[in-house]
């Protein structure tokens, strides 16, 4: 990476934006961090995030604005001052489930808020473009492992419709405005820092609290678990090769001119969720409590990412094996939490 580059982070107080923006700013970086701190969940942990960027030496190369990608004129403050050289939206409502309770939010930052990063990327003509899609775009679909041309037509919750609509706008864009793009569609990420609504964390603090674990299609599901640290590596990948305009790379048969790629980013070895609650046991040395359920709306039975593309392209391999990650994340969480 360029010393001289400025990247712009979108959600830098979130999972993925502050371990991010944590090793871009540990290799003299210069990173402008943006987020809203919402409340969607605990706030402490999203400072607790920025406390550890400020923790580095060399934290003057991290400067952090507090407000919502949704104020189109915060934005364009931040780019017409700041001239970043690459921009990597990471700021999103996340959550299937919550969206199907609160589906206004979901409007209102990752569409009209994505809406503001792509116009200020056209107006200061960015360099690298790079936004995070999900595996929740796949929705039902039932070939496995999920190929970045499998079929995404048909989402099973509004979080999806955002994520999917994100990919159409940046194909969009790129091809008007010749943004180089590229998203990035997550699978279960998780780690060190990670989010208290995702099932490592819920299943950590009933584990620890003794509470029961409500495990859903009762236990016949499957998640491409992938570790924090392999997908800041797929982000870095990614910033030294920008998308190109030729013929579509995910799709041979498509002919297009938009220099915009799409990229699974897993570890390629779905994990079932019993056999992951069991590892978690192990390491906390604490037998579960379990609620076997029928599956909850807008969730999917399994997940598998083809990550053949993102190697061919990038050279991208992801690192961390499941009972490495979980080592690292339990070591974490016992620490953080006074375990």
């Amino acid at each position: 990476m360029d010393i001289n580059s400025k990247i712009l982070i979108t959600g830098a107080a979130g999972f993925i934006g502050s371990a991010l923006s944590y090793r871009l700013v540990s290799e003299n970086i210069n990173v402008l961090g943006i987020d809203n701190l919402n409340n969607y969940y605990d706030v402490e942990l999203k400072k607790s995030r920025l406390k550890r960027i400020d923790s580095l030496q060399n934290k003057k190369a991290f400067k952090f604005f507090e407000f919502g990608i949704e104020d189109e004129k915060k934005v364009f403050e931040i780019f017409a001052n700041y001239k970043p050289t690459i921009v990597i939206n990471l700021a999103a409502q996340a959550g299937v489930r919550y969206s199907i309770e609160n589906p206004s939010s979901y409007i209102k930052s990752n569409l009209l808020g994505f809406s503001n990063i792509l116009e200020a990327c056209r107006n200061f003509e960015i360099k690298n473009f790079i936004y995070a899609s999900s595996s929740s775009v796949y929705g039902g679909n039932s070939i496995l492992p999920f190929h970045e041309n499998s079929n995404t037509d048909y989402p099973i919750s509004l979080y999806a419709a955002t994520k999917k609509s994100n990919e159409l706008m940046a194909h969009s864009y790129s091809h008007l405005y010749d943004i180089p793009s590229t998203g990035l569609r997550f699978f279960t990420v998780y780690g060190p820092w990670g989010r208290p609504d995702m099932a490592p964390m819920i299943f950590a603090n009933s584990l620890i609290e003794k509470k029961i674990i409500k495990i859903f299609n009762n236990g016949n599901m499957m998640r491409d678990f992938t570790y924090i640290e392999d997908v800041v590596d797929a982000i870095l990948c990614c910033c030294e090769k920008p998308a190109k305009r030729e013929n579509n790379f995910n799709n041979p048969d498509i002919s297009t001119l938009a220099p915009h790629m799409i990229f699974n980013v897993g570890n390629s070895n779905p994990i079932r969720l019993l056999d992951f609650i069991d590892m978690l046991e192990d390491k906390f040395n604490i037998r579960a409590m379990k609620n076997f359920m029928p599956i909850q709306a807008g969730d999917v039975k399994e997940t598998f990412a083809d990550i053949s593309n993102l190697k061919r392209w990038t050279g991208f391999e992801p690192q961390t094996d499941i009972n490495q990650g979980l080592d690292e994340f339990v070591a974490w969480y016992k620490n953080y939490f006074k375990q």
